[in-house]
């Protein structure tokens, strides 16, 4: 196996740093958080499982994973959010391979959970990210919100990461809250405009592609549950865009 670097970007996340550094220190060499201002412990409880700490303002997703690469001693990456451990089966896969093919990068299933309940319903089971890539040839989009890896190929490990998403339902709406304003901040970066209906539109949409196309009507009450947030979480985020236009043009 080749020399691997494993890059984690955080703000406050003293809850979730120390087991997602614990998972990647069985297949990296080398450890880097890039932290965008925490004022919790996260950086404290980084240093103590040796990463390396890096400041930077936070840019968006895309920009955020970039700059960790551009410190890491190793071309092959693997990046994870700070809620995020890699499983047992992703560990063994990953310490099996070879990695001398530098044009494949490699994805893996996410489980999604809130608190210790893993959701499979209305799409979020298999839930596929790449997250193992070499920079040579890879590397995450500059999107500002829910960047992924663009390469020329992709294998899937068919091997899991675990997403601890939530803590419980009461914290999956607060996420949605800071969630949306910054895709919201992140559309209105971009140029992205919305219409007065736009909210609404987009909301109703997100619900029936979770009910109907993804099967949560029929996947009992988790199913209800992610078409609900699901729409919810679009219906804010556009709803918040047309609030940062709206005052942008005030101020004019």
């Amino acid at each position: 196996m080749q020399p691997i670097t494993g890059i984690v970007i955080t703000l406050n996340e003293e809850d979730n740093i120390s087991d997602c550094l614990f998972s990647l220190e069985k297949i990296c060499d080398e450890l880097i958080v890039v932290d965008s201002g925490s004022t919790d412990k996260t950086v404290d409880i980084a240093r103590k499982h040796g990463a390396a700490i890096y400041t930077q303002e936070y840019l968006g997703d895309g920009p955020q994973k970039s700059f960790g690469v551009t410190y890491a001693k190793n071309d092959w990456i693997i990046s994870l959010d700070a809620d995020e451990r890699l499983n047992e089966d992703a560990i063994k896969v990953i310490q099996s391979l070879t990695l001398n093919d530098t044009k494949i990068a490699y994805s893996f299933y996410r489980k999604n959970h809130v608190g210790n309940h893993w959701i499979k319903a209305a799409g979020f089971y298999p839930d596929t990210v790449v997250r193992l890539y070499n920079r040579k040839t890879s590397g995450y989009l500059s999107k500002k919100a829910h960047s992924s890896v663009k390469s020329p190929v992709v294998h899937n490990t068919k091997t899991h990461i675990n997403h601890f998403t939530y803590k419980d339902l009461s914290d999956w709406i607060y996420r949605i809250n800071i969630l949306s304003t910054r895709d919201a901040w992140a559309m209105n970066q971009s140029g992205k405009k919305a219409s007065p209906i736009s909210p609404i539109v987009h909301g109703i949409n997100a619900l029936i592609r979770k009910l109907v196309f993804k099967g949560g009507i029929f996947q009992g009450s988790d199913g209800i549950l992610v078409a609900v947030t699901t729409a919810f979480h679009a219906y804010m985020k556009y709803a918040k865009l047309n609030e940062i236009r709206g005052k942008n043009i005030e101020e004019r």
